[in-house]
């Protein structure tokens, strides 16, 4: 099974917040997911990025790929950290 480092999306309409999951490949975007890791929200200034280093490390010990916007977002809030 191939698992991925996503986000998911939530809030209304034009107020985006996402939530870093780990979820298998094949569900859909804001479908059922494994494990919720951290949030996002990019209309807060600055954008807040919250998450559990620990556990992204250990998802990503065991094979989950991030995608290359939640690869992002981690390099950043761990160089701002």
């Amino acid at each position: 099974m191939a698992v991925k480092i996503r986000l998911a999306r939530h809030g209304a309409k034009k107020t985006p917040y996402y939530r870093i999951v780990v979820a298998d490949a094949r569900a859909p975007r804001d479908g059922k997911f494994i494990e919720e890791l951290g949030r996002y929200n990019p209309l807060a200034t600055p954008a807040l990025i919250t998450f559990d280093a620990e556990k992204v490390d250990a998802w990503i010990k065991k094979g989950a790929q991030p995608t290359d916007t939640v690869a992002r977002l981690l390099k950043t809030a761990r160089e701002e950290a």
